[in-house]
Order: C-alpha cells, then structure tokens, then sequence
C-alpha cells in the first residue's frame, strides 16, 4: 500500500487588507520604498556627498532659523537637507544642488511640513 500524501491547499493566504502595525518602522520604510522607488537615492554615495557639500556651503547652520546643526540624527538640532522645490521623483528636481538647503530636524518637521501641506 502506497504513502498517503497531503493534499495541497486549495486556499491561499490572502493579502493583508491593513498596513504595517504602528511602531513598525521597518515595515514602513519598505512599504514606502515600494511606493516611491526614488528613495533609495537617499542611500547613495551621490546622495551622501551631496549632503555634506550642502552643509559645509550652509556652514553648519539651519539656513531658515540660524540654529548651529549639531545634534545626532533625530535631536532637534541635527541637520536635514531638505528639497526647497518638491522633486516627487524628478531626478533633476532631486539632484540640483540650488534646490537643496540645509535646515535643522525641528524645523523641517513642523515649518516645512505645514507650508507644504498649505500648498496641497
């Protein structure tokens, strides 16, 4: 007498419905990434060394409040380069180096984002 085997299923594991679970950042930059694939040039040694031009033009200061960057990534006063113009994945818009300013965490995160959302 032959193995009796499995039958395979006929069912398959449906797509989650919901995003990523709050606090899951990782899961979150990854659905980002998906979405926007331009993203990833924040990852690159082009990025990295257009980023620090940025700041030595700026001198280490927030180009909208004067705040000296200092701070570790995350504290208020860390540096951000931030679009002037949104690019929206325009590789031109995303590279021109007069479209890039360096400002401080905390205000990139509260000015900024209330001047682009007045815009939208």
């Amino acid at each position: 007498m032959g193995r009796l085997k499995a039958m395979p299923g006929r069912l398959a594991v449906p797509a989650p419905r919901i995003g990523a679970a709050a606090g899951d950042v990782r899961a979150q930059d990854r659905e980002r990434d998906r979405v926007k694939p331009w993203r990833s040039w924040y990852r690159s040694k082009r990025w990295y060394a257009l980023r620090s031009m940025v700041l030595k033009r700026a001198g280490y200061v927030c180009e909208q409040t004067g705040v000296p960057l200092i701070g570790k990534a995350g504290a208020p006063d860390s540096p951000v380069i931030d679009h002037v113009r949104e690019h929206k994945g325009n590789p031109v818009l995303f590279w021109d180096e007069g479209n890039l300013q360096a400002v401080s965490k905390r205000w990139h995160d509260s000015e900024k984002q209330r001047l682009e959302r007045r815009r939208h």
